[in-house]
């Protein structure tokens, strides 16, 4: 088709690699820019995210297109094949909801929950726990959020599909649990092990390490406030 794909991203970022296990799923071919986000943002990035100033940015024919989840919908709008998002309306617009749940509620207190210290963790750990409940509730008798194949929710899941796992051992906390979420964790796994899904996921090791670092200086800020 003659056109031009660029996504500006971060290697670490869930937000980013969703594009990418988006855009693999498509089988559509893209250059791919690594952004400096914490330190040096491009002038691209500026120009064409100006609202936000954040990554993930898809520019597609030098249109940007910017949120994760805005542009999941447009891959998915753009190339038809392989489609992400259900078909029927109803299911379409609950695809939207728990993705809608995930970024709003899920993601914030899974975060919160590995990282607060002190009296406010247990608080923290029974919030995500409940929200954790919930989000299992979703995949009884299913393999994956969307059903037999990664889909749109399962996308946007990532964050807890791998991230977490990443975080909770940095930080040495256990929130997200087999024995706790037994179907949570097999999906996971099952996520993690899809092709789409695996060879876009940032090293283990590498992630690792920047989350540990992370928590040491959330904990020396926290011990030298009080």
């Amino acid at each position: 088709m003659g056109e031009e794909l660029k996504l500006l991203g971060a290697w670490g970022s869930p937000f980013s690699r969703r594009v990418e296990i988006a855009l693999k799923i498509k089988g559509v071919e893209y250059e791919y820019s690594e952004e400096d986000i914490f330190h040096n943002k491009s002038a691209s990035l500026l120009k064409y995210n100006p609202v936000h100033k954040k990554v993930p940015v898809l520019v597609h024919n030098g249109t940007p297109i910017a949120e994760s989840q805005v542009i999941l919908e447009y891959i998915d709008e753009t190339w038809k094949g392989n489609p992400i998002l259900p078909q029927d309306p109803y299911e379409r617009a609950m695809a939207r909801f728990w993705a809608k749940f995930l970024d709003e509620k899920c993601a914030p207190a899974l975060w919160k929950s590995c990282m607060s210290v002190g009296p406010e963790r247990e608080k923290a750990h029974e919030e995500a726990r409940e929200l954790l409940s919930t989000l299992e509730g979703e995949l009884t008798g299913k393999k994956f959020f969307g059903g037999e194949t990664v889909g749109f929710v399962d996308i946007v899941a990532d964050f807890v599909g791998y991230w977490v796992g990443v975080i909770q051992e940095a930080v040495g906390v256990a929130v997200l649990t087999e024995d706790d979420f037994p179907l949570l964790c097999k999906w996971a796994e099952e996520f993690q092990n899809c092709p789409a899904v695996k060879e876009n996921l940032p090293p283990r090791d590498k992630l690792l390490a920047f989350f540990k670092v992370q928590a040491e200086m959330i904990t020396s800020f926290y011990k030298n406030k009080a």
